[in-house]
């Protein structure tokens, strides 16, 4: 009998690349599978596929598709496991893999409407799929999500991802997410694992990551005589040649060329450079792994076959498998005790306070600004419309301010994140997600007007952004799950803060820092505001704009 043979597997985004490897893993091990994704086309071309393999292995399995399925769509994905219920399917595996590379540019530069959806379709698509997935499981099943290593931490480390903001945002939340689960379905008897493979071969990483890292490098840092604008837009159309044969190569080159103005020997040279960049990142890449070997999608498929094994998920759940394949050597970005600033930096500095309440940390804030001698006014974000960004101003209503404090307030009180509804959960994403991009970005724009388009006005400009996350829970007795609810949003913020500011550091060469700060203890020592204000003091002195460290626990003491 084979491993798998009797038992259901679902796996998102299964139509094409690492998803597709997965179900014909399974499928190979007589497991049922049930596929879906965007695209109804390459699904049933993979079913037709899959269909061949049960032929072979005489397993009787069946194949089930959904077509146009886009997880972060509440209501299609509801709807699929309303159905499969309705049908009486149990599911044994669940495989969380659907995902989008998002904007790969500098964050300054990145599209909202992008960020946003990037954010649905990784930590949102996950959380909403493995929800609903509830209704169709019994004890003993598991969720496998697949995540990234480049939002996985070491003790006292954020790895930035420059170009990824979005993506390592809503990955970090992932990872957090696959802990948090682990600690709520146990009652349920199902387990949460997760897996961060690191680079996979794939197309989308050969044809869209690497030449679009390679197109904002030369965005950045300009083309001959094209302005940061005229590489974009050249690259935007050139760029999707690459790996075409010569001719096709020349003949877009020359429509491109009619198209935009350019001379084609500058879009041929462009490309040229876009390929040399790409394969070079390609290569640094792999000379961090330590047999220099992406690995493959079948690979990556037997990880996820291996994890869903009844006694490797006993002993594994809640864990991010494998830890890391991939040597990435990086500062200490986080801190756990802040330099005594002798200064006093906030005397005379223009501060704006944003936030959507006023609650008593407010108030002390700003009280102690004010006594430090800083100019204090606010932002209201609970006037701000997400969708369309309507009333978020910051350009416009608040200028010339030295520092940005977005307070994002504390996670509410709550018995399981597996218990909320889509609504509760999207104001939570809101809230300690989405809303510290917008201010983020609107603070950048704020500081360096029109530098989302041409980043060579980011050089040698001044400011200072501060978000303060949420606290971790204070008190005598708090539980494992208690912090793994808190930490999903924190788990977002870190990489996040730690891309912006090192893109704004070190590729924008900029003197703008963005900067983060955890309050509370992981021991549930009350957190301090005196200590808050400390940390933004010496985050204003000049020091700080060339430390390493981006992430503050100010509580801590370790």
């Amino acid at each position: 009998m084979l491993k798998f043979q009797n038992k259901t597997v679902l796996v998102t985004g299964s139509g094409t690349g690492i998803g597709q490897a997965i179900t014909k893993k399974f499928v190979e091990n007589g497991a049922n599978a049930i596929i879906l994704g965007r695209r109804k086309e390459p699904l049933e071309e993979t079913a037709k596929m899959l269909e061949e393999i049960i032929k072979e292995k005489q397993s009787n399995a069946t194949i089930k598709i959904f077509g146009g399925i886009d997880v972060s769509d509440e209501k299609a994905v509801t709807g699929m496991f309303d159905s499969l219920k309705s049908e009486n399917v149990n599911l044994d595996v669940v495989v969380n893999n659907a995902g989008v590379s998002g904007p790969v540019t500098c964050f300054a530069h990145a599209p909202l409407d992008d960020f946003r959806s990037t954010v649905d379709i990784h930590l949102t698509g996950t959380f909403w799929t493995s929800v609903q997935a509830l209704k169709v499981m019994k004890e003993g099943a598991k969720i496998i999500t697949i995540s990234t290593f480049f939002a996985e931490e070491r003790p006292l480390e954020q790895r930035p991802y420059r170009f990824r903001g979005p993506y390592t945002a809503s990955q970090g939340a992932k990872n957090r997410l696959v802990e948090a689960m682990s600690w709520e379905l146990l009652e349920k008897g199902v387990m949460s694992i997760g897996t961060n493979p690191g680079p996979v071969h794939s197309d989308r990483i050969y044809k869209t990551v690497y030449p679009k890292a390679a197109s904002e490098f030369l965005r950045v840092s300009g083309f001959e005589d094209l302005s940061p604008s005229e590489v974009e837009a050249a690259n935007n159309e050139i760029v999707g040649l690459l790996g075409e044969d010569e001719e096709t190569i020349k003949a877009g080159i020359k429509s491109a060329a009619e198209k935009l103005g350019n001379k084609e020997t500058t879009l041929t040279n462009l490309l040229d450079k876009v390929k040399g960049i790409a394969e070079k990142i390609q290569k640094n890449t792999s000379t961090m792994i330590p047999d220099q070997q992406f690995l493959s999608q079948e690979q990556v498929a037997t990880t996820v076959l291996t994890l869903s094994d009844d006694d490797q998920a006993k002993i594994l759940n809640g864990k991010i498998i494998p830890g890391d394949r991939v040597f990435y050597p990086v500062k200490s970005h986080i801190r756990a005790s802040v330099p005594k600033s002798e200064k006093n930096n906030l005397t005379g500095k223009r501060v704006c306070i944003v936030c959507a309440f006023d609650d008593q940390r407010v108030s002390n804030i700003t009280l102690m600004i004010k006594d430090a001698g800083g100019q204090v006014e606010f932002e209201d974000t609970s006037k701000w419309d997400l969708e369309t960004t309507e009333g978020m101003d910051l350009e416009n209503y608040h200028k010339n301010i030295d520092l940005f404090v977005h307070i994002t307030g504390n996670v509410p009180d709550f018995s399981k994140l597996t218990d909320l509804s889509r609504d509760e959960w999207d104001k939570l994403v809101n809230q300690f997600i989405n809303t510290p991009a917008l201010v983020t970005q609107g603070a950048l724009g704020t500081f360096v007007p029109d530098g989302s388009d041409d980043p060579r006005k980011f050089k040698d400009a001044k400011g200072r952004i501060v978000i303060i996350g949420p606290d971790l829970p204070a008190g005598k007795k708090i539980s494992g799950h208690e912090r793994a609810k808190v930490e999903v949003f924190r788990g977002a913020l870190r990489p996040f803060a730690t891309t912006v500011n090192q893109e704004l550091s070190d590729v924008l060469k900029s003197n703008v820092r963005a900067f983060l700060i955890l309050p509370g203890t992981v021991d549930g020592k009350e957190p301090s505001d005196e200590n808050i204000v400390n940390t933004i003091n010496y985050l204003m002195s000049d020091e700080s704009q060339s430390s390493a460290e981006v992430i503050f626990c100010p509580d801590e003491t370790r």
